[in-house]
Order: C-alpha cells, then structure tokens, then sequence
C-alpha cells in the first residue's frame, strides 16, 4: 500500500462530506482510507457510515484534540506515505493522489490553494532551511510524509495549532530527513478551520517550538533574518563579498531609508 489517506474530523458533517467525496473520486486505487472522529454529535458519524464501503478503517470516540487524532491515524495506518486530508479539505483534482508518484523522498511537498484563491500558496525552492520553516509552516494538506517518519517523530499533543510546524523542524532541520518540493496543487485548503483562525495562539507555540529547539542567542539572529524579502538575501550574499559594491549598495539603502522617514 503507498498511501494512506487519514481524515480527522469533530462535529463538521458538511466539511466530512465535502472531503470524503473528494478523496473517494480519486483516479488511483492503491490507497487506504481512514477517518479518525472526535465523538461527533452533529451527525458526522451517519455520515461515514453512508461511504462506509470506501473507507478502510473507521473510529469515533472522545480524543485529546488534532493531533491525538492525527498520531491515532498513523497508528492505524499501513501505506509507505501518510497525507492528513482532514474535514473540510479536499483534493484539488481527481488525479491529486498521483502527484507524489515516482518521488521517494522523506516528505514530498506539494502546494494548496487557500479559500477561494487562485494563486497556490506553499515552499517554492528545491531547498528548504531552517528560515524557510520559521517564515512559514508547510501544508501539511499537501504534504506526503513517510509512516516511519511520523513514528520517528509524532505530533506533540500538548500543542494545539502549531505541533506540525514542530514535526517539520525535528525531520527536516535536526532529523535531515530528504524533502522534495514539486509544483502540483495537492489541496483546497477550509480557511475556517481552527489553525486558520488562531493568529495569536500560533504565534504563542511557535515562540515556545523555537525555544525547545534553539537557545536565545539563534532565535535572535534567525528574527533578523526572517523578515528579509528572499529575493534581497539571496542578492546581499555575493555583494557583501567586495568592499566597492557593499559600500555604494550601504549608501543607497541610506538614501532610501532617509526618503522613507520623510514620507513618514
């Protein structure tokens, strides 16, 4: 079995529905289907029981939140690669579940289309680095990931929104598990859900990630450098290496930063 499908859900039957069918309608078969239910009441249950047939394996019972709920997923998982397609999310074609096909990389990273938008949202070089992952977590909707990875490295149950982005700093930075970047769109991603709407909380676990992981001295050179346009970073590499180009790019971006406080 190459892939297997983990769908959490709790009480968000119309979201369930919108994911099964995207997952069900996929055109490869070499798939497994699981759904891990948080003890719904709103119906969700009559829901998966209504494509009972297309599913593999099914559980509702009280959980300890998402990612108790994901860990349960890959725990009754058998497929090489894992993608968590959880209620509301759905693949964004039919042919989704190909995307990944002939890659044998750790974590095979796709991109996602957000709520209405057209323009994907995702990782967009072939390399990924520590910055890259404090700038911005990686869909996890698109994101294909080895079974003996996520035993290696479980979600953290004690965070709430963010413990995936601690998943990805552990495998990728201090595991240096292989990642490939591809420019399929794997998913359309439900901006009402709740990593979507807690700014604050995962802004909270993610300052407590870092820490975990880095001492302060890092954390305060990685803060300088996130913010920076990537564009920009990759451009004051080779002109800091000569004492002529990095004088007179100094003495513009003085000139610039001096118009700037006169406009404001």
């Amino acid at each position: 079995m190459r892939y297997s499908v983990v769908t959490i859900n709790y009480n968000n039957k119309d979201g369930l529905r919108r994911t099964i069918k995207s997952v069900i309608s996929q055109t490869i078969t070499n798939f497994e289907y699981i759904i891990i239910d948080g003890g719904s009441t709103d119906g969700s249950v009559d829901v998966i029981r209504e494509y009972a047939e297309n599913i593999s394996f099914w559980v509702s019972e009280p959980d300890n939140g998402i990612y108790h709920a994901m860990n349960k997923g890959t725990n009754h998982a058998s497929g090489d690669y894992l993608i968590f397609m959880n209620s509301g999310d759905c693949f964004h074609s039919r042919a989704s579940l190909c995307e990944a096909d002939g890659y044998s990389e750790d974590i095979i990273c796709g991109k996602i289309l957000r709520g209405s938008s057209t323009n994907p949202c995702g990782h967009y070089k072939s390399t990924i680095t520590m910055v890259d992952l404090i700038r911005d977590t990686l869909p996890h909707q698109a994101m294909f990931i080895k079974r003996d990875l996520l035993l290696r490295h479980p979600y953290d149950e004690k965070y709430k929104i963010y413990s995936d982005g601690k998943f990805a700093i552990e495998s990728i930075i201090f595991d240096n598990c292989s990642f490939r970047n591809i420019d399929a769109i794997i998913a359309d991603y439900d901006i009402n859900g709740i990593s979507a709407n807690f700014n604050e909380k995962w802004n909270e676990e993610k300052k407590k990630i870092l820490a975990e992981f880095l001492p302060p001295r890092i954390i305060a050179d990685y803060n300088r450098l996130v913010p920076i346009d990537e564009d920009l970073l990759d451009q004051a590499i080779p002109l800091t290496k000569t004492v002529a180009p990095r004088k007179l790019v100094k003495g513009i971006t003085k000139i610039i930063l001096w118009l700037n406080n006169i406009k404001k």
